[in-house]
């Protein structure tokens, strides 16, 4: 089955709203065995959706909509539609019982235009959105599927898992038995060139049918095996083991999950927690070590010392010190890490200062410098990076260091 989506609003072609809901339902179709095909924004505009949707009708089985399902006048998704599949609104008592019932409490949004909400077109097959107003719609075009779904994310998620996938799935396995396979490495410390060297031979060697991805970012290359339908799931675990074993020096893991949650994974398994110190990160390193659920189990707090005061009055930096050596050294980060641990009474700490810029650089000690310290209960050690020339960049690559060298200390402590 071959996927495409279409995500509709003005507010994604002038960059007011970010299209995350694109490459997480691309993540999901994946998990399934749908090849997604294409990804098209397009405005509330008839003519603009008209088009995109008979353009993606003539290269996919399914396509997904997102976004204009709402009750105002720029909301035109499910008027357009309507009028695609040749059909015309009625009423819906499911959806006008649904409205009542979620806002029950809040009578003042039940108006008339969130009565045009239980209009729907007569065509579609109506699922229940459990969390919003709009109506979920499905359209079958022969042997092809439409499927409508709010733009808002929380909407869109539990529409899709709950409603949209369970509908399509059931289809799927009745009409298809290809499946795609994706096995991920993650690998850091050589660049992308030299790693297509070293895996030169394997990649001339492989079956075609099997395709080789690089995925570079941070300072991380994520290496995605793939298989679309034609090796066997044993032929296929035999080519990724004798990949990972190519790359055996720079390995850092052997799932696709974000780096944050290999840490996290690795201290439940201990029993060990962990606090974080941050100057030049800012605070990204501890939004990336709590964002996921059940991180609570491992991650304590966060220092964010910033100024040269708070370095030394929260975490006792002697003036001295940094007078001496300067913010950014091994000297200051150790002290930083080894006083986070121990303050918030943590088994480990990470501590990072850097000049992320534009400014503050020196010859010594240029824009892009980072030097971390990693608190354990064998020890301390620290290390200096150079990550770059943009602010972003530095803070973003230095969350990944951080974490790495946390996957490798806790790994080797095994």
């Amino acid at each position: 089955m071959r996927a495409e989506i279409i995500t509709i609003g003005d507010e994604l072609l002038i960059g007011q709203v970010v299209d995350t809901n694109s490459a997480w339902m691309a993540e999901k179709l994946n998990e399934h065995g749908i090849e997604l095909y294409q990804i098209t924004s397009v405005h509330d505009d008839r003519e603009h959706i008209i088009n995109a949707l008979n353009e993606a009708f003539g290269r996919a089985d399914l396509v997904l909509t997102t976004g204009g399902l709402g009750p105002t006048k720029d909301d035109i998704t499910k008027h357009v539609l309507c009028e695609y599949f040749g059909s015309h609104l009625i009423e819906d008592e499911r959806v006008r019982a649904h409205i009542y019932e979620l806002y029950k409490e809040r009578p003042d949004v039940l108006n008339r235009l969130t009565a045009t909400q239980w209009l729907v077109p007569e065509c579609a097959q109506i699922l229940e959105n459990r969390v919003g107003s709009a109506p979920l719609m499905v359209f079958h075009k022969g042997d092809k599927i439409l499927a409508s779904m709010p733009g808002v994310p929380y909407e869109m998620k539990i529409a899709m898992e709950e409603q949209i996938l369970p509908y399509i799935l059931e289809l799927k396995i009745k009409n298809e038995k290809l499946k795609i396979i994706h096995k991920t490495l993650q690998v850091t410390g050589i660049p992308e060139s030299s790693l297509a060297i070293l895996l030169e031979e394997y990649e001339n060697t492989k079956p075609e049918y099997l395709h080789l991805a690089y995925l570079p970012k941070d300072g991380i290359i994520r290496l995605r095996l793939s298989s679309y339908g034609e090796a066997l799931e044993e032929e296929m675990q035999e080519w990724f083991d004798h990949l990972k074993g190519l790359v055996s020096d720079y390995l850092i893991a052997d799932t696709d999950e974000p780096l944050e949650v290999i840490v996290g994974n690795l201290l439940k398994a201990r029993g060990a927690t962990i606090a974080t110190a941050e100057s030049c990160t800012g605070g990204k390193l501890a939004a990336l070590l709590n964002k996921h659920a059940g991180s609570s189990a491992f991650y304590w707090g966060s220092v964010i010392s910033y100024d040269n005061s708070v370095k030394e009055h929260l975490l006792g930096v002697p003036q001295e010190m940094i007078q001496a050596h300067g913010v950014v050294s091994e000297e200051v980060v150790r002290v930083m890490a080894e006083s986070v641990r121990k303050q918030i009474g943590t088994d480990y700490a990470i501590a990072t200062s850097g000049i992320a810029g534009p400014t503050g650089g020196s010859k010594e000690k240029p824009v892009g410098t980072v030097w971390m310290a990693w608190a354990t209960p064998e020890g301390t050690t620290a290390e200096c990076f150079h990550l770059g020339k943009l602010r972003e960049q530095i803070t973003d690559r230095a969350c990944t260091k951080a974490l790495v060298g946390m996957i490798k200390r806790l790994e080797v402590r095994g």
